[in-house]
């Protein structure tokens, strides 16, 4: 029988390739195969980020989630579905690493920060050998686009994810000195009013698909409505004491 594969966790950074680093561009270059995580009928932003960088021949094992906005996360039908797809994407791995190939798996900024891969490296890092390599994150790409000092000193960050109940956001922004705030989708509404409520929507700034060729970004107070793509960000800075 072949020596088992290798699992490597591939940081790939915020959406501009350029901030991939060295590190993960030689994972590409030497893995078999190459799993990325979309949603059905789309490549993913992960695997479009390595366009230009992954070999023709790498063999690509994309991952299609069964679900993702259209049911609310604490329902039963989503639990259940969304456990089921990365059980089934582990064993989809698996079978890769136990025919003695290395997989490298994309994951959208670093991949043990809110990412995917982390629930293929729960099921399978104590299995196989193993490798994460980490990733510039999108909160750091986009504060650093904005050039938005964000914490100094003794100052709290606190990083949010804008799904939570929003009195619990007002909580939580009114226990910290800067925040930055993830999952804004159709959430932002909410982020708003969490934000006006604790005197803070003046100093947030608005980064929408950060780093990326198509980003925006405006003062939040300044934007006129409350579309926004999942990927976008909300930046509080913290840093008062600004020469």
């Amino acid at each position: 029988m072949s020596a088992p594969g290798r699992l490597i966790g591939v940081g790939t950074g915020p959406g501009d390739p350029d901030l991939m680093t060295v590190k993960a561009v030689k994972a590409l270059a030497s893995a078999d195969v190459m799993a990325y995580f979309a949603k059905a009928g789309r490549r993913g932003n992960g695997r479009g980020i390595v366009d230009g960088i992954v070999r023709d021949d790498i063999i690509e094992l994309p991952l299609y989630y069964p679900v993702t906005t259209e049911i609310e996360k604490h329902e039963d039908g989503y639990i259940s579905q969304i456990t089921d797809f990365y059980e089934e994407s582990a064993v989809r791995v698996a079978e890769h690493l136990d025919a003695g190939r290395t997989v490298a798996v994309l994951s959208e900024g670093d991949p043990l920060f809110y990412g995917s891969y982390m629930h293929l490296h729960v099921r399978l890092a104590h299995r196989y050998p193993t490798e994460v390599i980490p990733g510039v994150t999108a909160m750091s790409g986009c504060w650093s686009q904005a050039g938005v000092p964000i914490v100094q000193g003794d100052d709290v960050l606190s990083v949010l994810p804008g799904t939570m109940p929003e009195q619990e956001l007002v909580r939580r922004l009114n226990d910290t000195e800067a925040a930055v705030i993830m999952k804004v989708g159709r959430n932002l509404p909410k982020i708003r009013r969490a934000l006006a409520e604790t005197g803070r929507i003046n100093q947030a700034v608005y980064v929408e698909r950060g780093t990326m060729a198509n980003t925006q970004m405006i003062p939040l107070a300044h934007k006129q409505d409350d579309a926004a793509p999942y990927f976008s960000i909300v930046l509080v800075p913290g840093w008062k004491d600004k020469p």
